[in-house]
Formats: C-alpha cells, structure tokens, sequence
C-alpha cells in the first residue's frame, strides 16, 4: 500500500507539473492559488456493490487520492449502489446535484444517450490501451464531455477492467443456433447485438446477477473477468465460462462530476480531481491486469470451470451484427456521427498498427 500511495503521489506531481508548475496539462490555463483552509465535503455515488474489489474499491481509491492531494481540504465519501440510491440511478443523482459525484459506466446510460456506448466499449473495438490513447490524445475526452454537457456533468475516465471474458452460461454453445432464445445479462451494445442474433438480453445490476443466473431467470451472464467472476461466485451457478469478450475488448470506467460542484471548485483543486482521475484510472487497470491471471487460475484448478472458446461462427456472426450497429449508434444527431467518426478513424490506425506490433 505504502508503494501504491508512492506511485500515486508521483503520477499526481507529473501531471500537476509536467506542463511548467503553474500550468494546467490539458488546457494550459494558469492555475490560481488560494489560502481558504475550509473543508469541502463531497459525495461520491456508484453503479458497483459496496467495496467490491477491484470496481467497488477503485471508486474508494479514487476519492482517497482526492483527500489526499487536496491534502484534506477536500473529503469525498463513497456509496455503494444501493446504500443511497440505486446503481442505474447514478447518472441522474449527479446530474442533478443530489451528489457532487459518482462512478460507473457510460454505457449504462444509452437509453438516454446512445452514442454514451463509446465511451465505455465496443464490440470488437478498441481495447484498454486504445482507448486511453484515443480519450487522452486524439479528442475522444472533448466529445465525451461535450455529450454530457446538457446533463451538468463533467466525465472523466475512472478506471478500466481491460478485456473481459464473453461470460458464464448454463450450457455449452457449439453454434449461433444455440444463441436463439438465450437470455442473458449483458449491458450495451453487446446487448444489442445479441438481441438481433437471436437472444434476450437483461440489464441486470452487478450485486443482483448471481441470484438471478442460480435461479435460473437468467441462462447466462457477462460481467467483468476472472477477478470479478470470482469473487461472485458465478461458478457456483453455472459450468461453462466462454471467451473472448468480444463485447468488451475493454472497458472504461467514467468518474462523473456535477458541472456546477466542480466550478465552486479553486482552480487548483479541479486539477487534483482531474488528476486523481486519471491516475485512479491506470491503478484499476494494473490491477485488474495482475489479479485476472491469479484469478483464472483459481477457477480453473480449485473449482474446476470449464473454460472455452466461443465457436468462430458465432463469433463471425455477433462482429457482422456489431459493425452494422455500431454505424446506427453513431448515426443518431449531428454529435453522434462526431463521436461515430473520430473512434473509427482512430480504431482504423490503431488496428493497423496492432497487426504489425502484437504480431508475435
């Protein structure tokens, strides 16, 4: 621990500082000093069971280092989904200003916004690397923001979970016939996607996916990997645990604040939120990227999953299916053909690129 909170603090001085010491990195606006000692309290709202490893944690890390930074000029504490409202309804406390903050994932929100899907996954899109680099580096944060703006909300990247597992089912599948009539939990456009092959997808909260996979509401169920899957005990409900996830190639966790909260904000403590953003951001995903292997290892030599591979008609099928939906979600207004436009541009020079450099 006392490591992590060193790499923290480090990551927190390089992108405070690395543009001069009084610069911001992303705007390059001078950044005002203050001498209020007052304590600004913050409440933080998330999509994920309280202090679930890994999704549930990496909120709590994300408002440590706030606390910290701010060197206790600012406090942040964290609810669960559930604890002070329901995790699909997180999008709206903070839009509202009930809570000054939340955690989750964009693409929860795509019935009010569907081009939102972006920002957490594409099927057979980009993966964790990818998408750090399109956010950060080639616009995508700009349109991100820009598409919560009516909404009072600022978007941040918060975490990532990398790629992710296909999931767990209650039967094995050894064509697209066995997709016919299968319900399953699964979120976003891989949800879409399976709907028009021929299955029913459910938008199930993370805490509620074990009781309804054993009792059989449900006949299969994605959510995030090997960590994850394990600590929920998915085993215990179904034998069959498929990859790859081609719904997921990665996925990215949003940090949400309230516009007007952030704005009350010193100048310089909407840059330590910022920062704290981000580098909570690479922390999950190193994380995820260690305990994923210890974790695969465990299902599959202490509780004898059965890991296979989805079969390539199926997986030929669903890439057909999310290329023709993946073009409708970015055809919506004149922002989503933007958003549509940037990612394929970018995923089209990054898949070049990852042909040649992870051709081994």
């Amino acid at each position: 621990m006392k490591r992590r909170d060193f790499v923290a603090a480090a990551g927190a001085a390089t992108l405070l500082t690395a543009c001069g010491e009084a610069k911001d990195c992303s705007t390059g606006d001078s950044v005002q000093g203050t001498t209020s000692t007052k304590t600004i309290n913050w409440t933080m709202v998330t999509t994920w069971p309280p202090g679930f490893q890994g999704l549930g944690t990496g909120a709590e890390y994300l408002a440590e280092q706030i606390n910290k930074l701010s060197n206790g000029r600012m406090k942040v504490k964290v609810y669960g989904a559930g604890e002070l409202v329901p995790a699909l309804q997180v999008f709206d406390a903070v839009s509202s200003g009930s809570v000054e903050m939340g955690h989750g994932a964009s693409y929860y929100w795509k019935g009010k916004l569907p081009a939102a899907s972006f920002f957490t996954s594409v099927p057979f899109g980009l993966n964790a690397q990818e998408m750090n680099s399109w956010l950060l580096k080639a616009g995508g944060l700009e349109l991100w923001q820009e598409l919560y703006a009516p909404y009072n909300l600022i978007p941040m990247p918060g975490g990532n979970t990398d790629i992710q597992m296909a999931g767990w089912f209650n039967k094995e599948i050894n064509s697209i016939e066995d997709i016919q009539g299968l319900k399953m939990r699964i979120p976003g456009l891989g949800g879409e996607v399976l709907k028009r092959a021929g299955g029913t997808p459910e938008l199930i909260a993370g805490g509620e996916i074990f009781s309804a996979l054993e009792m059989g509401r449900i006949d299969a169920a994605e959510f995030v990997g090997p960590y994850n899957d394990l600590a929920l005990g998915f085993y215990k409900a179904a034998k069959y645990y498929y990859y790859p996830g081609w719904q997921e190639p990665c996925a990215n966790l949003e940090a949400i604040i309230n516009k007007e909260a952030m704005e009350k904000l010193p100048a310089e403590l909407q840059k330590i939120v910022k920062a704290a953003c981000l580098i909570a951001n690479e922390d999950m995903l190193a994380e995820f990227s260690h305990k994923n292997s210890e974790a695969l290892k465990t299902l599959v030599e202490k509780h004898n999953v059965s890991v296979k591979r989805l079969p390539d008609d199926v997986l030929n099928r669903f890439e057909e299916i999310s290329e023709e939906l993946v073009a409708e979600q970015g055809n919506h207004d004149e922002l989503s053909k933007r958003i549509y436009q940037s990612y394929m541009d970018f995923k089209g020079k990054s898949f070049e690129w990852r042909k040649i450099s992870q051709s081994l």
